[in-house]
């Protein structure tokens, strides 16, 4: 192996790490030599240079490594929206029947994960049981409004939607969301204000929305829980 291949791997191994130590609370340097396969005295080579590289790496005697609080990887930052955008796909994902690519796609979620804020972390796991697929569809786009949905459900936003119903009445009305399927079109599960009980709104059907700021009461149920109750 010549010097280009061993730099290649020795930059590879310091990316590990950091995503590592993004992911983990606290690490030691046992820990990592054991993941990595290389000795002890090579991961405290290795602390060093991204030290150097400009990392904050707090070193708790006795304890192991960590990052300082709120700092981040600048190239791996994510807004909610992409974040949700990616968890969203995972769960098409999970019905892939190769478990090579759905393994390598979940490291992916998880070094996705390991870089958002707590609070975005919460949200989009949230997303992750709030999201379901009955099957694989490939149809065209027909809604623009899911990321705007999927910012309202995990922040518990109140939306104000303009909707035509099957019966082209349209309607304005305020609701609370819950969940979202996907089945041969996008479905939002929402509690709706003016009916005062939960309802399916299809998402080609919403002419208009908007995220308000007023937020709503969470609703103390899962998703599993919902369908056993109202189905």
């Amino acid at each position: 192996m010549n010097d280009n291949d061993n730099d290649i791997k020795r930059i590879s191994r310091l990316t590990a790490i950091l995503i590592q130590l993004q992911t983990k609370r606290l690490l030691t340097a046992r820990a990592l030599a054991d993941k990595f396969g290389m000795s002890v005295r090579t991961i405290y080579r290795d602390i060093k240079t991204l030290e150097q590289a400009g990392v904050p790496i707090i070193t708790e005697e006795g304890k192991g490594y960590r990052l300082m609080e709120g700092y981040r990887v600048p190239p791996l930052m994510f807004t909610e929206a992409q974040a949700n955008a990616l968890i969203t796909a995972e769960q098409l994902v999970l019905k892939n029947k190769d478990t090579s690519f759905i393994r390598d796609y979940c490291e992916a979620i998880d070094k996705i994960k390991a870089v958002l804020r707590y609070n975005v972390q919460d949200n989009a796991n949230l997303l992750s049981e709030r999201t379901r697929f009955d099957q694989n569809n490939y149809l065209e786009r027909n809604s623009n409004s899911l990321s705007d949905l999927q910012f309202a459900l995990t922040n518990f936003r109140i939306v104000k939607i303009e909707y035509t119903n099957e019966k082209e009445q349209t309607t304005i009305r305020n609701i609370e969301p819950f969940a979202l399927l996907n089945t041969e079109n996008w479905l939002l599960v929402a509690y709706c204000q003016l009916r005062q009980e939960f309802r399916f709104f299809r998402l080609d059907r919403i002419k208009k929305l908007e995220v308000l700021t007023e937020e709503f009461e969470p609703h103390k149920m899962t998703l599993q829980e919902y369908f056993e109750r109202y189905h």
